[in-house]
């Protein structure tokens, strides 16, 4: 499918990463957000206030961040595509339905632009502290899709991805941008509506009656049932059979976990998207998603220019973790280093995944402001030695 014309706003813009999130869902064919505003994620949320009504959708604030997710969830069942946007404390408190929509297999998106934390933390200053919650922070077990955008440019295209991952894996997405990104005002270029691929949702062909919410578990991705069209379906968070009934033994979960879970590993290779940058003649590497990928690069000129072999690996998907090519790339190198605007999180896949076939290196920064590309430097001249 093509993008709608009619929510396009085709041409070149001068925009701030929030901005071009709330255009690129748009594009995607969004047509209802949920959230409540916290910084600095709000001017996503005050530009679909503003957009959506023009083009058909609708646009609430909720009473929290725990209703907001919920309310993006309800309104997938209902038939349309559905985001919500959130920073820090928000993101914790939307964990639980977060883990609500995977159970149900609900597609969706949720932009977290990135603040200094724990806690309120730093409300209008960068961080990437939250990776590791992206990837574990609702309870049991399941994969995640999680892109990590480093423009403007990008939260308009990566939030139009994340949008077709959900459809097409139905699953919740998550695009994890920061308070630089979210906040920077760069040229983006909105292409025209007949050069948007979208994904969209699949229906089912059956009649009502012959039909079930999650027939084929553990056999593909169940074609939803569009409501209002005589389909009776049920659907729970509690482990359930293919009807969407709980089933409350060791067998279902076995079978539900093992769907979540093989969905998106068997997929892997598809999903997975990196940026690579002079890894031909590299013998270290420096890793490195969202605004840090940026930072790097004053660091890694430098070194270069010395002639240190410095290659660049960015994570766009950042989960699921690219372990095959990050394994790969360690059997050929002297040592891996992982810039991040953390004390050490995705760092620790990088480690696990090197398996002692080279060194490992951390160049940890709490946020507040982005890295020095001085410490990202002497880093790099540390793993020459």
């Amino acid at each position: 499918m093509k993008a709608d014309p009619r929510n396009v706003l085709t041409g070149i813009h001068y925009l701030d990463g929030n901005h071009a999130s709330a255009e690129g869902a748009i594009a995607a064919g969004c047509k209802f957000f949920a959230g409540y505003p916290i910084t600095p994620s709000t001017e996503i949320a005050e530009r679909f206030a503003r957009r959506i009504p023009l083009v058909g959708g609708v646009f609430i604030q909720m009473e929290d961040e725990l209703a907001s997710m919920n309310a993006i969830l309800g309104a997938s069942w209902g038939g349309v595509k559905s985001m919500t946007c959130t920073s820090g404390p928000g993101f914790s408190l939307m964990m639980e339905n977060f883990g609500l929509g995977w159970m149900l297999e609900t597609p969706g998106v949720l932009v977290n632009v990135q603040r200094g934390g724990p806690s309120t933390g730093l409300p209008t200053l960068p961080g990437q502290a939250d990776m590791m919650q992206a990837r574990w922070g609702s309870h049991g077990d399941y994969e995640v899709i999680a892109l990590c955008p480093d423009s403007p440019q990008e939260c308009f295209e990566l939030t139009i991805q994340a949008f077709n991952l959900s459809e097409k894996y139905r699953m919740p997405v998550l695009v994890m941008s920061d308070e630089c990104v979210g906040h920077m005002t760069e040229k983006v270029v909105i292409p025209a509506a007949e050069d948007i691929d979208l994904v969209e949702r699949v229906y089912t062909t059956k009649s009502p009656g012959e039909t079930w919410p999650f027939e084929l578990m553990g056999k593909g991705i169940t074609p939803m049932q569009p409501v209002g069209q005589g389909h009776k379906f049920h659907v729970t968070g509690l482990t359930h059979d293919y009807r969407g009934y709980p089933v409350i033994n060791a067998e279902a979960q076995d079978k539900n976990i093992r769907h979540l879970v093989d969905k998106i590993r068997n997929h892997v290779d598809e999903i997975t998207r990196l940026g690579e940058k002079d890894l031909e003649d590299a013998e270290i590497i420096v890793m490195s998603y969202g605004i840090s990928s940026r930072v790097v690069q004053p660091a890694v000129a430098r070194a270069r220019k010395e002639g240190i072999k410095v290659g660049q690996l960015r994570l766009v998907t950042v989960w699921p973790f690219p372990e095959k090519r990050v394994r790969e790339l360690a059997g050929k190198v002297k040592a891996m280093l992982m810039v991040e605007m953390n004390m050490g999180q995705v760092y620790f896949e990088m480690e696990r995944c090197a398996a002692g076939q080279t060194k490992c290196y951390l160049a940890p920064h709490p946020g507040g402001t982005v890295h020095n590309p001085e410490d990202i430097y002497k880093t790099i001249k540390e793993a020459v030695k």
